[in-house]
């Protein structure tokens, strides 16, 4: 048995970043009066940073 650790994949591309920052931008408008808004927003910007 090969005691190597295994390499981890990564789950998400980098158009899969996109795709879920231009979805969450959009979310973002819609829920604009929502005190989480300001959630959304962080993650839209860490995401933004990723891909």
């Amino acid at each position: 048995m090969d005691a190597t650790p295994q390499r981890s994949r990564a789950v998400f591309s980098t158009e899969d970043f996109g795709l879920m920052k231009e979805a969450i931008g959009e979310y973002i408008k819609k829920i604009a009066d929502d005190p989480r808004s300001a959630k959304f927003s962080n993650l839209y910007h860490r995401l933004g940073r990723l891909g």
